[in-house]
């Protein structure tokens, strides 16, 4: 049933939602047209680490960190700025989305542009860029290490031309000769540190950048000629301790310490030509290299706007902003709708399902029955009066009040008719207008209403007096409300009217009761005095709190309510408000259709 309830409330709201659908769709196309197009391009690139062939104090980067430095520097300002100003136009980091292919080193490099030419020129700089600035960046690792090591090796060549001059003039002078050769290269070089090591003294403390600089300048000179002059010192002070002309040979000691220095520092100026290969070396193996493998092409068609998927999406949206509007509608709908909402609220079964007849106005709706009879509705109004045998199996009904929650529920059109189906079932009717505030049955069935129930109260005419017939039916009598008293509750529920009552059923095999809405005093007088009530209430216009204050009030009076009538049914959908699937077979290929359009 649940099911069943919802497919109705889509039925019912059919056209809000189409209607949404609709502005959503028109929406997301218009708004498609105006859209500025974006094209998208992309290019790849993989990135290799170098191989890692033997320890050293470089830093090795793993193959996940290199791929992720190299993504980052993707959108780093030099490598924008460089393409920005290769292009001739503006580069924007947010143009630009990098991402790395799962478990690879293939960095993929999205570009977007409103134009297709221009996205691809942007993803192809990039990687032209990247590559110029990974060349930098990796040189500058090694240039101040072979730097270093070339300032060495330049000083270790001027010491070993030193040496090898010593051994050579120790081999062939005498000590004097040698002493004299020795000062006359030191006392240049003592006089030049010592000048140096002036200047520094004058330069401290360094307290501005300048002065600094100069100090290290003169550091720097210090470093480079302190050497030389220790190794002449050393020299000098090997010849002044031997004091006597050496032996050309062998077991010249002079001659054997200047050999082994020069050994020494033969040895230490390989280990730097060594060192210097192996930086050279390292450069080559330890630069990673990066490899365009994908260039970016020229897109032929934007990605969005996409005027078919907008349409799409946006007639979703509508659809659903328009379910939500249908669904809060009807959260806050607190009317009686269906059989279920009356058997839940009123514990009270649907006696009658009437719909909403084809008439140019409420007046029409009287006695539509006799002039409709193979209509639907008329056919309604039988099932109707079936069930009211039904109910009166065990306690017959003589009296039948109908009443209503409120008004314009069509309380008084289904008294009319209901009568008149009664009649036409060969039995004698009586329909009474006891609404004595606002009476409506002598209007739709055009009768005078100078005479009718309010007279009976006053006894000067009798049942005979005050009764009309219906030209349409002979089986059927009006007794309308005639003149209004001042006090209809007052008579309503006197002992007369139970009198009245009497005379009543004894002219007719029943009475039917027109009352004002239950809410008035006067139906639920008139509620107690009767065989049976039955209420009409009009789906989706009866609220339950009016609704359950009407039973609640016709049940204190002791009220025997038989049921309820759904009256006025939207035609064109009998199953409108769910529930009337038995109903609406009417409506679907029933052959007294004929009859009710040629009216």
């Amino acid at each position: 049933m649940e099911l069943k309830y919802y497919i109705s409330i889509l039925k019912r709201w059919a056209w809000l939602l189409i209607l949404g659908l609709l502005l959503g769709a028109v929406a997301g196309y218009g708004g498609s047209i105006y859209q500025t197009a974006i094209y998208q391009t992309a290019t790849r690139v993989l990135v290799m680490s170098a191989p890692q062939q033997s320890s050293s104090d470089l830093t090795y980067l793993n193959e996940q960190q290199l791929t992720q430095t190299y993504m980052q520097l993707l959108t780093t300002t030099p490598i924008l700025e460089g393409t920005s100003t290769r292009l001739g136009y503006e580069v924007r980091a947010k143009q630009i989305k990098v991402q790395q292919s799962q478990n690879t080193q293939i960095i993929e490099i999205t570009v977007e542009d409103t134009s297709s030419q221009n996205a691809a020129d942007i993803a192809n700089t990039l990687v032209t860029v990247l590559l110029e600035e990974s060349e930098k960046l990796q040189a500058g690792r090694y240039t101040t290490m072979e730097e270093s090591l070339q300032a060495q090796i330049t000083q270790m060549e001027g010491q070993i031309a030193a040496l090898e001059n010593q051994v050579e003039q120790i081999s062939t002078k005498s000590v004097q000769d040698q002493l004299k050769d020795v000062e006359a290269q030191m006392v240049p070089l003592q006089e030049e540190v010592l000048v140096i090591q002036q200047e520094i003294a004058k330069l401290q403390p360094p307290a501005s950048q300048s002065r600094k600089l100069r100090v290290a300048e003169f550091e720097a000179q210090l470093a480079k000629i302190q050497p030389l002059l220790d190794l002449y010192q050393q020299i000098y002070s090997n010849l002044v301790v031997l004091g006597t002309p050496s032996e050309i040979g062998s077991n010249n000691p002079i001659l054997t310490q200047a050999q082994a220095t020069l050994v020494l520092y033969q040895q230490i100026y390989a280990n730097l030509l060594d060192n210097m290969e192996s930086v050279r070396l390292a450069r080559l193996q330890n630069t990673p290299s990066v490899v365009q493998i994908e260039t970016a092409s020229y897109p032929d068609k934007p990605i969005r706007p996409l005027p078919l998927n907008n349409t799409l999406l946006a007639g979703a949206v509508g659809l659903m902003l328009a379910a939500g509007i249908v669904f809060l509608i009807e959260y806050l709908d607190d009317t009686l709708k269906t059989p279920d909402d009356i058997q839940r609220h009123l514990s009270l079964p649907v006696i009658g399902y009437i719909a909403q007849m084809k008439v140019s106005d409420k007046s029409a709706e009287a006695l539509y029955v006799a002039n409709q009879p193979r209509s639907p509705v008329t056919e309604a109004y039988r099932a109707l009066r079936t069930n009211l045998e039904f109910a009166g199996v065990d306690q017959p009904i003589r009296t039948l009040l109908v009443t209503s929650p409120g008004p314009n529920e069509g309380k008084t059109t289904t008294a009319i008719n209901l009568a008149a189906i009664i009649a036409q079932g060969d039995r004698d009717v009586i329909l009474v207008d006891s609404d004595l505030r606002r009476p409506r049955v002598h209007r739709f069935l055009s009768l005078s209403n100078k005479v009718g129930l309010s007279d009976l109260f006053r006894g000067n005419l009798g049942l005979q007096s005050v009764k009309r017939p219906v030209e349409e039916n002979a089986k059927l009598q009006v007794v309308t409300s005639g003149n209004l008293p001042p006090n209809p509750a007052e008579l309503l529920g006197s002992a007369r009217m139970d009198q009245i009552l009497d005379e009543l059923t004894s002219s007719a095999e029943i009475v039917i009761i027109d009352s004002p809405p239950s809410m008035v005093s006067d139906a639920t007088i008139l509620s107690a005095k009767v065989d049976g009530v039955i209420m009409v209430l009009q789906p989706g216009k009866t609220d339950i709190g009016s609704a359950k204050a009407s039973l609640e009030l016709l049940q204190r009076a002791g009220a025997r309510v038989l049921g309820v009538v759904l009256n006025r049914i939207p035609r064109n959908r009998a199953d409108y408000y769910g529930g009337y699937q038995h109903y609406s077979s009417y409506y679907k290929g029933y052959s007294y259709y004929a009859d009710e359009k040629a009216s």
